[in-house]
């Protein structure tokens, strides 16, 4: 703790500590306070917008992408794994970086690069520079998220910071559920390489102003750089796991490749542990996970996540090569979801503040395996949109924004306020995870169909999301262990 202006004490992250029991609140905001704190929101929160837009944009020109570079789907969704392993592994690291050399500074470095990588995404020649460019783009991406939440955070008054952390969630989940339509509106007016170009002008109106609105502030306790090998297998691992997944339908599962990435990716498991335990500067605080609100929700995280984006790749490819629907007429049939989604983020935000998380999350994942249930049960190969399609995806919308506001919300809230940041970097991290895992456990279970077993195939996958969204509402409800007394300390601490 530090002493700010005033005499006040301040926390590492630059906020005031919360009031103790029998303290007065603090006093309210006056109105040029709220004015700027508003605009701040509105900066950090386009800046994440922009950053998870491109988590799901590219997923409705996936077939438009595929016939131009002449490719196959397996080669192609790397194009979406790249971008999630390097956010996921990179995420982490930029709240340290954040940290000691300034958040304002790593925030509009973040944004500048994710502008430039992706205008070179948009010009690729090939699908090789398109995955590159991706990676590179995912690298700025992660420098945004964590950053974004630490420059909001100090604005606000400790009473109103759950208002602030629920309208950031709520972005960049709307963020994710209307990439498709929007990519869509782009691929079928413009070009698919617009997806990306379109970064370009946004991220550049945030800067412009971001340098003369943004305060910078950093943690005065904070030196070094995190561990970089604890990073590289931080990437590694789902990195190995995604492609056994991928490759195990076309090799045969029995394959040395895919046995071997199966094995890496276990193998590298303790071995991450291990150097975690003994790094000096470790890249992931594992006490953090003492706290049960915060390796619970993590958990469901990761679930849902592989559910979510499995299902935003399959409902597109489903429509377009089953239904024969054009990139503009798949994504409009897909708007439903995403529409209840934003009407419905902040509600849902504003529930589980007042009720838990836990009952909110856990209606979520009931209502997405509800829509997942219907797709599976309903949907048939020949086009009834009205009648089949939009039951579930309503219900399906329903539990997404019921889930995925949620959850980042509840993971950082669970924690101390100067660990918010790291909290909420490390949830998104969960999330990047579980998009590369059900990308890629779409692409094994629907594996290669034909004409006559493509329906049969997409019912598989939708009986398996539903699986594992119901998965994710479960977690929340595993029992509390019998602990000794230093653990049970460790967690009140």
């Amino acid at each position: 703790m530090t002493i700010g202006n005033a005499g006040q004490p301040r926390l590492a992250d630059g906020t005031p500590p919360e009031p103790a029991a029998g303290q007065d609140a603090e006093p309210p905001q006056d109105a040029a306070a709220r004015r700027r704190a508003l605009t701040i929101l509105a900066l950090s929160s386009l800046g994440v917008f922009v950053v998870f837009l491109d988590t799901t944009i590219v997923n409705v020109a996936f077939e438009t992408i595929s016939r131009s570079f002449h490719t196959t789907t397996g080669r192609l969704a790397w194009v979406l794994n790249a971008y999630s392993l390097v956010f996921a592994a990179v995420l982490i690291p930029a709240g340290r970086l954040a940290d000691r050399y300034g958040r304002k500074r790593i925030f509009l470095i973040g944004l500048t690069g994710f502008a430039l990588m992706s205008a070179l995404c948009g010009i690729a020649p090939d699908s090789g520079v398109l995955i590159g460019g991706r990676a590179l783009q995912a690298l700025f991406a992660a420098l945004v998220t964590p950053t974004s939440l630490a420059l909001v955070l100090p604005e606000f008054p400790a009473s109103k910071r759950h208002v602030a952390i629920g309208t950031w969630g709520a972005m960049g989940a709307a963020a994710a559920a209307l990439g498709p339509t929007i990519g869509a509106l782009l691929t079928e007016y413009a070009s698919w390489r617009w997806i990306f170009l379109v970064n370009v002008p946004i991220c550049a109106a945030v800067v412009f102003f971001g340098l003369r609105l943004l305060r910078e502030t950093r943690d005065p306790q904070a030196s070094g750089l995190p561990d970089p090998l604890g990073v590289l297998l931080v990437a590694a691992m789902p990195a190995a796991l995604s492609l056994a997944i991928i490759e195990g339908p076309n090799r045969g599962w029995s394959d040395p490749l895919v046995i071997g990435g199966f094995v890496l990716a276990a193998a590298l498991l303790p071995v991450f542990l291990l150097r975690t335990r003994v790094a000096s500067r470790p890249v992931m605080d594992l006490a953090l996970f003492k706290v049960r609100q915060f390796r619970l929700v993590n958990a469901a995280t990761l679930l849902f996540a592989s559910a979510f984006y499995g299902m935003l790749l399959g409902n597109i490819i489903f429509l377009q090569t089953v239904w024969h629907y054009s990139v503009l007429h798949a994504a409009l049939a897909t708007a439903p979801s995403p529409l209840v989604v934003t009407v419905l983020a902040r509600t849902s935000s504003r529930l589980s503040h007042r009720y838990g998380p836990r009952p909110v999350l856990t209606a979520g994942a009931l209502l997405w395996t509800a829509g997942m249930a219907v797709n599976a049960s309903v949907v048939g190969g020949s086009p009834h949109w009205t009648t089949h399609w939009l039951p579930g995806a309503l219900l399906a919308g329903l539990g997404i924004g019921m889930t995925l506001p949620v959850q980042s919300g509840a993971a950082a809230q669970s924690l101390p306020p100067a660990r918010f940041a790291v909290g909420s970097a490390i949830n998104a991290s969960f999330r990047q995870l579980g998009a590369v895992l059900g990308i890629s456990v779409f692409v094994a279970v629907l594996g290669t169909p034909g004409a006559s077993t493509a329906v049969a195939s997409f019912h598989r996958v939708w009986w398996v999301l539903a699986a594992v969204g119901l998965a994710a509402g479960l977690v929340l409800w595993v029992p509390r262990l019998r602990r000794g007394p230093v653990s049970a300390a460790a967690e009140t601490a």
